[in-house]
């Protein structure tokens, strides 16, 4: 009886380490650990005044960027001590160069940590509000900020809920409701990386209104960016784990009903929508191994991919730009407008790139 149990034991000893085995090599695959790209450049120049990462892009339909900048992230590099900071720029401007948001109101700024943002327009009089995660002492709330110059945001709202635990992104739809992701599925860091390493897809989109708060969408291994169609009528979330896309549609009562999946081949994170053609450009990391074991001389790549005609049946998804590192380190988002490129990096530096 005893050799018995012994021998059952070293078996679930022996399939517990294969299973472990298995799930250690299905990460290593699922953050392309062995992958290289070749180099694709554009016509691009650095951003002046960036130094410290822009981790998100957001761009009006007038030309006005604003810049998320200086994120410090568990696990990844930061290279600054100072608070995060937003900036906007002018991309109509004959030299665009962002210039420092001024921030008024009641807000903590000596740990300001800003993450994703949104911007959104109220048609009945063209107000401008910027949406901004907020990761203060490593904690995550939204910010609502009233754009009301060329250099100033007034701080209106801090937004703070249970389910809003591990905001990475926020996609604006009314003056104070919004789209939110969550890139963890709980708060605690052990119990998430134990889900990812069983594989399973337990993260969420959020959507928060003044009325009501509630999970929109689940099923993703890591909800990292969204946004929405020119038209107002889909949700794109970036599963960044899962190396795609998830489109939604949105419906009465701002119910998200799941449409597709397109897949990307790269460990994407940001989704910047272009306002006339609705193509999808991305900011991607190529190899994600060498994002979290950073090395100078060997330094994390960056990926641009564009999606065209995501809602037909066959999907366009081409490679824009690839770097491997020397230039630019960790590209984390894209946006596109009239023939300019802005990319932004989690704690690099960021372009500009003219594809003219």
């Amino acid at each position: 009886m005893a050799a018995m149990r012994k021998a059952l034991v070293a078996v679930v000893v022996a399939a517990f380490a294969a299973f472990v085995g298995h799930r250690f090599l299905k990460l290593k695959e699922i953050a392309l650990a062995s992958r290289e790209v070749p180099v694709k450049h554009l016509n691009c120049h650095y951003l002046k005044n960036i130094e410290y990462g822009a981790e998100d892009i957001t761009i009006l339909r007038d030309g006005q960027a604003f810049l998320s900048t200086g994120l410090k992230f568990p696990g990844l590099p930061s290279f600054s001590d100072e608070p995060g900071k937003l900036y906007v720029m002018d991309l109509l401007h004959p030299k665009p160069t962002p210039v420092e948001l001024q921030i008024k109101g009641d807000l903590d700024l000596s740990s300001f940590n800003p993450h994703g943002i949104s911007v959104y327009t109220d048609e009945a009089d063209d107000s401008v509000y910027l949406f901004v995660v907020n990761h203060p002492h490593q904690e995550s709330q939204v910010e609502i900020f009233h754009f009301v110059e060329e250099n100033t945001l007034v701080h209106l709202k801090t937004i703070i809920h249970p389910l809003l635990h591990t905001v990475n992104d926020v996609v604006a739809v009314g003056v104070e409701s919004f789209y939110a992701t969550n890139y963890q599925f709980c708060p605690n860091k052990a119990l998430h990386s134990l889900t990812i390493l069983l594989g399973l897809s337990w993260c969420q989109v959020v959507y928060y209104s003044p009325k009501e708060v509630r999970v929109a969408a689940d099923g993703f291994m890591s909800a990292n960016g969204i946004n929405m169609s020119p038209d107002k009528r889909y949700i794109y979330v970036v599963d960044i784990m899962d190396h795609e896309v998830d489109v939604f549609e949105r419906q009465e009562g701002e119910q998200l009903v799941y449409l597709k999946s397109v897949g990307v081949g790269s460990l994407c994170d940001n989704v910047d929508v272009d306002h006339r053609t609705g193509d999808l450009w991305l900011g991607c990391h190529p190899n994600a191994m060498k994002l979290s074991t950073y090395n100078p001389e060997d330094p994390p790549g960056s990926e641009i991919i564009k999606i065209k005609n995501i809602h037909s049946e066959q999907p366009v998804v081409s490679q824009e730009y690839v770097d491997n590192g020397h230039v630019i380190m960790a590209s984390t988002v894209a946006a596109h407008y009239e023939g300019k490129l802005l990319i932004g990096t989690v704690f690099h530096k960021a372009l500009l790139c003219d594809l003219k």
